[in-house]
């Protein structure tokens, strides 16, 4: 499974993106978003998700799960 970005909460930062062990963030439209392929929760690199650890707002960067496409936006091409 890979994280996300809560859309509506991302305040544009760009913390995560210089944080991320596996180049799976992007800027898009007006948020950032974490392309599902490429993101390895930083597994084998770091003990915790460097996107979460990093951002200023609790809850942003979250696990994807199947169902819950209703407050992202669409994965980084």
């Amino acid at each position: 499974m890979a994280f996300k970005i809560i859309a509506s909460q991302c305040t544009q930062c760009g913390a995560c993106l210089f944080e991320c062990a596996s180049g799976a963030i992007k800027f898009k439209g007006e948020t950032y978003v974490i392309d599902p392929d490429k993101c390895t929760e930083c597994e084998g690199v770091f003990d915790t998700q460097q996107c979460a650890s990093v951002c200023p707002v609790p809850k942003t960067c979250v696990p994807a799960t199947s169902n819950s496409a209703t407050d992202t936006v669409g994965a980084a091409s």
